[in-house]
């Protein structure tokens, strides 16, 4: 079962209240399939822990790589994922499309 956008903001303040770097990653834009909508979350601590989604497979890896990079860094980032359909099942994209996914640090 996936969190509620409001079990995922909740545990965003209170990550930060207990001191933990924390980003917030938000679907913002969607072409084709995807597997989460826009305004779907994710966030992420400076250890790698999580609770959201916001694709799946290779994708939702490679955001918690660079969210743990906006944290560290402070600037939030814009990232585009985009397949074919014929490799978007190794990226976790069900039947390809594209998805963009605003990171950003909470502070």
């Amino acid at each position: 079962m996936l969190s509620s956008d409001t079990d995922i903001l909740s545990a965003a303040a209170a990550w930060r209240r207990a001191g933990r770097g924390v980003a917030l990653a938000t679907v913002i834009e969607t072409w084709g399939s995807a597997p989460r909508p826009v305004g779907s979350h994710l966030v992420i601590d400076g250890d790698g822990n999580f609770l959201g989604s916001v694709s799946g497979g290779c994708v939702e890896g490679a955001v918690i790589t660079d969210a743990i990079d906006v944290i560290a860094e402070g600037r939030p980032r814009v990232l585009e994922f985009g397949v074919a359909d014929e490799t978007a099942w190794r990226v976790g994209l069900s039947c390809g499309g594209r998805i963009r996914v605003l990171v950003e640090r909470v502070d």
